[in-house]
Order: C-alpha cells, then structure tokens, then sequence
C-alpha cells in the first residue's frame, strides 16, 4: 500500500512521515475499511442505527456479537473495525454520559460524549507505547433534536445526517447522496439504510445477522429492535 520509504516511520505513532502522515493512523484507518459495514440516519422522529454482523460459523450465538451498544438511554452507537475497541470506547461514553447526569441532572448532550469519546481517540495517536483504537464509531440520539456523529482513529468528530462506515461505506453512501432526503421518518430509513446494505453483501439478509437500534424523538429512549421486527423490515426493502 505504501512505498518503501514509508517503512522508516511507521514504527512509531509519534513519527511523521516527511509527507505529513501518520502511518499508524492510517492502518487504524484500514481495519475499520476491512470491518462490517454499519449505517446510521437522523430521520424526522428520531435517530437509526444499523449494523451488519458477520457470523462466520452455525455453531456461533448470534444474540452474542452485539454491533449496536446503548451509551445512556437517549444515545447509542455502532462500530466497525476492531469491536474490542468499541467496547472501551463504548464504556468511556457510558462513563461520561453517567457524570453528566449525576452533576446537572439531566441527560447529556449527544455532541458532548461524541467529543469527549473523540478526544480520548486523539490521545492515542500522540504518545509512544499506545497505539491508535482501531475503529470507528457512530454516534446517534436524541437531545434537542436527533443527532448523528462520526468518530474516526485519528479523533476526528464530524457530524451526519446520514452516513456509513466499514468496507462497504461507498456503496452506502453513494445510495443515501441519492435517496436520503431530509424529513424522512424512522421506518423509512431503516428500509433504506437495509436496502442500501443489501448492495453490499452477496448472501442474503437475516435478522440474526443484522442489529437495528432506534431512538424515538417522542420517548428519547433508546432500544434495539426483535428479530420478528427486523424481519418485517427485511420483506419491505
């Protein structure tokens, strides 16, 4: 993938290359290109997020990889890339969302975790003995209104109101520029957040290789739809 050249600094996080990169970053960056692809969209009455899992024997619990986390009841999250990241990464913003609601007595506002999660992300590309969190996180709910974000290796934050990481991002996103329209509700992004990851697997979709977690504008509660719902979606899209 790189020139030879490149083999000098990418021993160590702290080293640019004389082109200004991070090469560890950058391979961070490819573990999450090599991951389940997972969507997400800010829809008229709440917030989707929806999540590929790659179950690679019969013999495996489905109910057991879990790609959609709740972060407090009003927020959650799904990644792509190294998922044992995501759980850290996962247990930081619970921790965080926890404080928040123990000093002001309120829940906390979605871009706050999302920047504090970014922040500990960035950290990592800075000091020698650590290396970056392989994974990328998406970051979805409902405070004054339904809010996506993106957290990528580097720490970088940056807000949606649709978007999809993991090794299917660009089919993704080339069908939400085309389809997605602001005021869509919810049961029409889950359909076309399925329809969009359709193109991106060549086995056919089932509920127990998919999670779906919603966060209603009305209730600001956050859950994860059954397999008999997501099977009633995967017959629409």
């Amino acid at each position: 993938m790189y020139p030879g050249s490149s083999q000098a600094y990418d021993r160590a996080i702290t080293v640019f290359s004389p082109d200004g990169r991070l090469f560890q970053v950058e391979y961070a960056k490819e573990a999450v290109r090599r991951g389940a692809t997972t969507a997400g969209l800010v829809c008229s009455d709440g917030a989707v997020l929806v999540a590929l899992k790659t179950i690679m024997s019969p013999l495996l619990v489905s109910d057991s990889m879990k790609k959609v986390f709740a972060i407090d009841n009003h927020m959650g999250a799904t990644a792509s890339g190294l998922v044992a990241d995501a759980r850290r990464l996962i247990d930081i913003g619970r921790l965080e969302a926890q404080k928040h609601r123990l000093s002001y007595s309120e829940p906390s506002p979605i871009e706050s975790i999302a920047k504090n999660i970014c922040d500990l992300m960035q950290v990592y590309t800075q000091y020698g003995g650590i290396r970056p969190f392989g994974v990328s996180l998406l970051i979805a709910g409902v405070d004054t209104e339904p809010r996506l974000f993106e957290a990528e290796p580097s720490g970088a934050l940056t807000g949606y109101k649709a978007d999809a990481i993991g090794s299917g991002k660009k089919d993704v996103d080339a069908i939400f520029e085309k389809e997605y329209r602001d005021g869509m509700n919810m049961e029409e992004g889950i359909s076309l957040a399925l329809k969009a990851l359709k193109k991106t697997v060549e086995t056919k979709l089932r509920p127990e290789n998919i999670d779906i977690g919603v966060i209603p504008t009305k209730t600001k509660m956050f859950s994860m739809l059954s397999q008999d719902e997501i099977a009633k979606y995967l017959s629409k899209s």
